[in-house]
């Protein structure tokens, strides 16, 4: 006997299976697998370098004699969020030497400059790429219109090379509503620059070869933090960095009320540059710089920082000697070490030494000097920037042949987060925890004499109180150059340090 409980159960049982079968008529077929060339392919799988529109291009060149092709890409790696929604597009330019059988065998080289707000455009176009701005030997742009030539000192004989722009620098930018302000601090640049990297090993299968960084000036700061993020966040292992013209531990370099460290490391610079310019006393002009300025250094760590630590406490005779004797090894006049109170600021050297000839000295390379009759900004800057610029926008648009109106933003001016409330910016002591985690990773240094910004007895000063430990300190090596902040605009410093990095690269590389 049918029951009126027994026909509703029917009814629900029906309308279920109507359901199952709409729901199983309803769902997508499998897409067909893709053929090779088929203009279908899902847009995950396509080849990024077709996806995302990188340029590539082949070129050849010599490099220490040897002639041989190489692969150029320059293009866009997109940043996402964690939704996996884009965010940023970060613009690079890589370089992979042709004809590698086993690529887990070839090193791959991250490159970057500093600011923060540089782009990448002197190390490369000026030390590592395969081809360079066309420079004096002393590290000056050959007149307008400026052009490049060929690296004989490139390091792409020895490792891959990818350059990048981090956000708001070169051709990189945010997305439209995009914040670029989250790019712009300590940690939300090293976080973009990391996500960066991940992406570039997936998308050209580098995940099995030797991984080096390569910063100079803010980029080693970044170098220095980038490397424990990489290990720590995305459990990335680098086996060497390349430091040039470090500073990790801003302490050193900003003086203030309270802060007397960079006035002692600044001293032996201040002391290469004025031998440079022939201001010293006769007896120490008389000197090769390598004899005469561990003795400057000495003199910083016993008697001068002592001395300052005193204040107001020094005593009187203590004090004129004191003044006599900065007075002998910077060439200033005495009344400004006087009128400085003991601490000569960077600006005040690079105005007074000359002052006599009327002239200043550059802040990146005191090598260089200009008139103080009209003269406006860093003289050092002034002869590189015109001929890395021009050459630069030249060089991507018509040999590598990535088109855009976008200007590229050799050095913007950000509003930067360092992110150190009452205290200075240290990434010191995240390389410290890298080489700590990884007893493999090693380090270079490369120091300028001089370099006025980033003094070269600074990095010395961090390098010996960050890594005291022997088995540690082991791991990294310093090299100084006769030249100042971006030494490798000067040939013969270019030379060394293509002979150093090399070198080292291989060194680094072993398993």
């Amino acid at each position: 006997m049918v029951t009126f409980r027994s026909l509703i159960v029917l009814a629900t049982l029906m309308t279920a299976l109507a359901s199952c079968a709409y729901a199983q008529d309803t769902q997508p077929a499998d897409p067909p697998k893709a053929k090779p060339n088929d203009k279908k392919t899902p847009e995950a799988e396509k080849d990024p370098a077709e996806r995302f529109k990188w340029k590539v291009s082949e070129h050849e060149v010599t490099v220490a004699g040897e002639r041989f092709a190489y692969t150029a890409t320059a293009g866009y790696m997109p940043l996402m969020n964690d939704d996996g929604e884009p965010q940023a597009k970060m613009f690079f330019i890589a370089y992979t030497r042709n004809g590698i059988e086993d690529l887990g065998e070839r090193p791959v080289m991250f490159c970057f400059n500093g600011g923060p707000g540089s782009s990448a455009i002197w190390l490369h176009l000026g030390a590592f790429g395969p081809r360079r701005v066309e420079l004096t030997d002393k590290g000056e742009a050959v007149g307008p219109p400026y052009r490049l030539v060929e690296n004989p000192r490139s390091i792409l004989d020895t490792t891959d090379l990818v350059f990048i722009d981090p956000i708001s620098t070169g051709f990189s930018h945010t997305e439209e509503k995009v914040n670029a302000g989250t790019y712009h601090t300590t940690q939300g640049d090293i976080r973009s620059i990391g996500q960066f990297v991940r992406r570039y090993l997936t998308y050209h299968d580098r995940w099995a070869s030797p991984k080096l960084l390569a910063g100079e000036s803010y980029g080693t700061t970044r170098a220095a933090g980038l490397a424990n993020h990489l290990q720590q966040s995305r459990g990335i292992y680098v086996n060497g960095i390349v430091l040039v013209s470090a500073v990790m531990n801003f302490q050193t370099l900003r003086g203030a009320t309270g802060n007397d460290l960079p006035y002692q490391l600044y001293l032996p610079t201040y002391t290469a540059v004025a031998h440079y310019h022939k201001q010293l006393p006769d007896e120490l002009q008389e000197r090769k710089l390598d004899q005469l300025l561990p003795e400057v250094e000495r003199y910083a760590i016993d008697v001068y920082g002592p001395a300052l630590m005193r204040g107001a406490a020094l005593p009187k005779a203590q004090r004129e000697a004191l003044i006599d004797k900065l007075a002998s090894l910077t060439g200033l006049d005495r009344q400004v070490i006087v009128d400085h109170k003991l601490r000569i600021p960077q600006h005040a050297f690079g105005m007074e030494l000359l002052r006599a000839e009327q002239k200043n000295v550059g802040r990146f390379d005191a090598r260089f000097v200009t008139d103080k009759d009209g003269a406006a900004g860093d003289p050092s800057y002034a002869v590189v920037h015109g001929g890395f610029t021009g050459a630069f926008n030249r060089y991507v648009r018509e040999e590598l042949g990535f088109k855009t109106d976008r200007e590229y933003k050799v050095l913007a001016r950000l509003n930067w987060d360092f992110g150190a409330r009452n205290r200075y910016l240290d990434t010191a002591t995240d390389l410290r925890r890298a080489m700590n985690a990884n007893p493999k990773l090693k380090v270079y240094v490369a120091a300028g004499y001089y370099d006025l910004a980033t003094p070269y007895f600074a990095a010395h000063y961090t390098v010996d109180h960050t890594f005291q430990l022997p088995a540690m300190r082991d791991r990294i090596a310093i090299g100084h150059y006769e030249a100042g902040h971006m030494m490798f605009t000067h040939t013969d410093s270019l030379t060394k340090l293509k002979g150093e990095l090399k070198a080292f690269v291989e060194d680094a590389a072993k398993r």
